[in-house]
């Protein structure tokens, strides 16, 4: 996670939240009032955005006092504390929501993947989150994924080159697609993984034919069909199943012997760890 992009963020959100002012708190408490607060677990799940929590108290006021007891990645449950933070109390007032905004979101995602992760325990096969995540939050939510123990598939369009089926058609097949997708990494001396997306059987038989790529991404196929591809491929392209992989089945793709499982429900479908930040 790149600094200035995380300190631009936090930026953008707070401006987005205080406007012109806290007058909840401007209008009762003293300007120069000390407080602490805890952050307290309600759920059990994996902590995650505790680096970005530090931040935004660092950014709302320096001189916030900030004690770690947990580290993102830890399993957490009910009543657990995070962390405590000691100091002005507008402060500590104006961070809050945004603490817990980001902290809750993340260490939902985090729990989420983290369950996926367990029911590969054993295999080699590996979890990758998609490009289905929130406009602007694509890199809370993609290292929400990696702290709940998952890989990132790319960060956007721009990291790795993925022919899925408009791409295909539009370019006028698999064939033309593969070769300009070449000629355009030479001519522009690019050092990019390639992927492709297959509908069906007679799709991996022409991408085997043209070669060319790095990887098949076997789309909305059966775990029966699954398995057949990957006898088919034979280990010449890496293999990657995609569309509709449940908790329920994940484990049953896996045992075909793909490399990769992309899972978009990691970052569009998630629901948030309740915690909460209180006084004490």
């Amino acid at each position: 996670m790149e600094d200035k992009l995380l300190k631009d963020f936090i930026t953008r959100s707070l401006a987005e939240d205080l406007g012109d002012g806290d007058h909840s708190s401007q209008a009762c408490i003293p300007d120069n009032s000390k407080g602490q607060a805890k952050l307290i677990v309600k759920q059990n799940g994996i902590i995650a955005g505790i680096r970005v929590a530090r931040e935004v108290f660092s950014i709302i006021d320096r001189n916030i006092d900030f004690s770690l007891f947990i580290e993102d990645g830890t399993t957490v449950k009910p009543g657990d504390i995070v962390f405590h933070i000691s100091g002005n109390i507008h402060s500590i007032l104006k961070s809050e929501r945004l603490v817990l905004n980001i902290m809750q979101r993340m260490s939902g995602i985090a729990t989420s993947t983290n369950e996926y992760v367990a029911r590969l325990h054993g295999l080699r096969t590996k979890i990758l989150d998609t490009r289905k995540t929130s406009p602007g939050l694509r890199f809370l939510e993609k290292e929400a994924v990696r702290i709940g123990g998952a890989l990132n598939h790319r960060m956007g369009l721009y990291d790795m080159i993925m022919l899925k089926d408009n791409h295909i058609d539009y370019a006028g097949g698999i064939e033309n697609a593969i070769k300009s997708t070449n000629e355009y990494i030479r001519n522009n001396k690019l050092n990019i993984k390639v992927e492709i997306e297959a509908r069906t059987f007679h799709d991996i038989e022409r991408i085997i034919s043209a070669g060319g790529i790095d990887r098949i991404m076997l789309d909305n196929f059966s775990i029966e069909n699954t398995l057949a591809a990957v006898k088919l491929i034979d280990g010449r392209f890496e293999t990657e199943s995609s569309g509709g992989i449940s908790l329920e089945t994940i484990r049953s793709y896996a045992e075909c012997g793909v490399d990769f499982i992309s899972v978009g429900a990691l970052t569009h479908h998630i629901k948030s760890l309740d915690m909460s930040l209180k006084a004490f």
